[in-house]
């Protein structure tokens, strides 16, 4: 029997006080950049998942490198059809929790290398510009806010 996902994520935009923000881009997708982003595993809250994401794809862990913080935001969005499979039979939307994290500046990173291929820091307008994802973009622009 196939293990699916969870239709329920957490996204960490990791970002610095000069609104600097990490970018990641997918393996499985090249030239699709994101921020940290997972499904919750069964029986997982949102933070724990966003301290596990965040620690699995970046090598940064949320207890020393920085302050993770629960913007209290939740997006149900469509799941992208090249993805759907992954998910159990007919489930077509997502419901992802926001999360950021905050580190004193630009830092080096430790990848997934089977998630992710390269990381880039870039000013928040342009990390904007770049995702692929809308509500990773929506998340971006509302950090100076």
């Amino acid at each position: 029997m196939p293990r699916y996902k969870r239709p329920e994520s957490v996204l960490v935009v990791i970002h610095t006080p000069r609104l600097d923000v990490l970018l990641l881009e997918r393996a499985d997708f090249p030239g699709y950049w994101q921020s940290v982003t997972g499904s919750l595993e069964p029986d997982e809250t949102p933070l724990h998942a966003a301290r596990r994401e965040l620690f699995e794809e970046s090598g940064l862990d949320a207890a020393r490198d920085g302050q993770l913080r629960d913007a209290q935001r939740q997006t149900a969005y469509s799941i992208y059809e090249q993805w759907r499979h992954r998910y159990p039979p007919g489930t077509t939307h997502n419901t992802e929790h926001l999360f950021t994290f905050l580190v004193p500046a630009p830092c080096a990173v430790a990848l997934s290398p089977r998630e992710h291929v390269q990381s880039v820091w870039l000013p928040w307008q342009k990390a904007a510009e770049k995702v692929f994802s809308p509500s990773n973009r929506e998340a971006i622009l509302a950090l100076p806010i």
